[in-house]
């Protein structure tokens, strides 16, 4: 008998400390969206681009990690119609001199730190890699049971594209265009 006692509170102790397993949620690439808003001097274009996939994982109820990829091939530009320079803009957007998605078809977002912020809100530190590079990014993600969202500020220039920077340009006036740019990011899951 007092083996047996022995052997359940063994059974018990281990039990006890078996931490929560980490659930994986695959996002719905189909049902997501990434809005992007660039500016300029003299104003603004928006446009989309796709996600090709992406999780979010979870510890119980709390966020803990993610990982995304988005096509950057499948960026347009929604505020301009065919033949009003849509065409033009997006083949610039695509071109060396901005994203280069011949070389560079995918950027990638890696969570590396997820802080609670409040109920269902967290602080999220990531990796984005664009152009082959790699650099931190910090935004806040609010989730529910079925989705996220989350508003993203990311400085281009820390990616190598320096087109139009009046931070490595002089003399440019109106033609002057913001190193930053925002996504406006809607998961469902």
């Amino acid at each position: 008998m007092k083996n047996f006692k022995s052997i359940a509170l063994a059974v018990l102790v281990v039990l006890s400390t078996i931490s929560v397993t980490a659930q994986t949620k695959k996002v719905d690439a189909s049902k997501s969206s990434i809005n992007w808003i660039g500016k300029k001097v003299t104003g603004q274009h928006e446009g989309t681009v796709n996600l090709k996939d992406g999780t979010l994982v979870y510890k119980g109820k709390a966020l803990v990690g993610g990982a995304f990829n988005v096509d950057m091939n499948s960026m347009v530009v929604t505020d301009l119609k065919a033949g009003q320079g849509k065409e033009k803009l997006e083949g610039h957007l695509k071109a060396d001199d901005f994203f280069g998605t011949d070389k560079f078809a995918t950027a990638s977002l890696m969570f590396k730190n997820v802080v609670n912020k409040a109920s269902n809100l967290y602080t999220v530190t990531a990796d984005l890699t664009i152009k082959n590079i790699t650099k931190p990014v910090t935004f806040d993600l609010a989730t529910t049971s079925n989705s996220a969202v989350a508003n993203v500020k990311i400085d281009r220039t820390k990616y190598d594209i320096k087109y139009g920077s009046g931070s490595f340009f002089d003399n440019l006036g109106d033609k002057a265009i913001s190193d930053n740019f925002d996504l406006a990011v809607s998961l469902k899951f």
